[in-house]
């Protein structure tokens, strides 16, 4: 696929007016901006996003990748960087898909340190499919699946990949857009896994850009200060922004899969591989 010059397409943008996708599409176009800015180069990112509202970002980005099932943008995108490790990956997943179908992938990913970057459309309502309660949604909240009210507490998705050893986490709001696109830059850049938890108000269902505008607050960038990074997470009454953890120490998968091995540049020719098979069939 040619790149466009500009990181817009085609494609007609069919968001709710109003809704926080807007705030991240933008934040990724500059990110990705201020990244060539610093010598990486358009051609080496690559994409992929799962089903739901968040997933049209796929058609609004003139960038490389493959759109992906329920669930499944960060297998998508891990397949990727072991392919070829000079990609700089990244995948858009809803909470329902990130949290719900594809928790696994989402585990994983963090567990092995996939050299990712996981942007998770948080918004706690399944709202392509007209609102259902997700796994972020808080309890008692009223939708088409729970008319008298979410039974079920919400999970804590950044309690979730501190548990998992993800080694960059953090939040951010699209209110709150430079601070955004800063932060979404160091994900980016981080070797490892980073996981991006985007406050993304729903106006559809819930206009929470009234509450985030008054209970988020920005920090400093924590270390790797894990029990304060739990601190930060847990916390309720102010929802904090910025890095709440990073560790720089642990090697990414495909290193420790590979060592000083690159899958593409060392691989042997298509004759050097059929000889190998044939001195492997002639020995047996």
């Amino acid at each position: 696929m040619e790149l466009k010059e500009g990181l817009g397409t085609y494609a007609e943008n069919t968001w709710c007016k109003g809704c926080g996708n807007f705030g991240i599409l933008q934040s990724i176009k500059e990110s990705i901006k201020k990244l060539e800015e610093k010598g990486y180069k358009r051609e080496n990112f690559a994409i992929s996003a799962g089903i739901g509202c968040h997933g049209k970002i796929w058609d609004y980005l003139s960038l490389h990748g493959l759109y992906s099932l329920h669930g499944r943008p960060t297998a998508t995108v891990q397949g990727m960087k072991v392919a070829n490790p000079d990609l700089k990956v990244i995948a858009f997943s809803g909470d329902g898909d990130a949290l719900g179908e594809g928790i696994s992938h989402t585990i994983f990913a963090a567990k092995r340190n996939s050299d990712m970057t996981l942007v998770l459309h948080n918004n706690g309502v399944y709202a392509l499919t007209t609102g259902q309660f997700a796994p972020t949604s808080e309890k008692g909240y009223i939708s088409p699946s729970s008319p008298e009210g979410n039974p079920e507490d919400p999970i804590n998705p950044l309690v979730l990949m501190l548990s998992s050893n993800a080694t960059f986490i953090a939040r951010v709001f699209p209110g709150k857009k430079d601070h955004m696109v800063n932060t979404i830059v160091k994900a980016i850049e981080h070797e490892g896994f980073s996981f991006v938890d985007v406050l993304q108000p729903a106006v559809a269902y819930v206009n929470t850009w009234p509450l985030y505008n008054k209970i988020t607050e920005i920090i400093d960038d924590n270390g790797d200060d894990f029990e304060k990074a739990m601190e930060l997470a847990k916390r309720k009454d102010k929802l904090s922004l910025g890095v709440i953890y990073q560790n720089n120490k642990k090697p990414p998968f495909h290193k420790a899969l590979y060592g000083d091995l690159h899958p593409i540049k060392d691989r042997l020719s298509r004759n050097d591989r059929i000889k190998k098979i044939d001195n492997i069939l002639n020995s047996i």
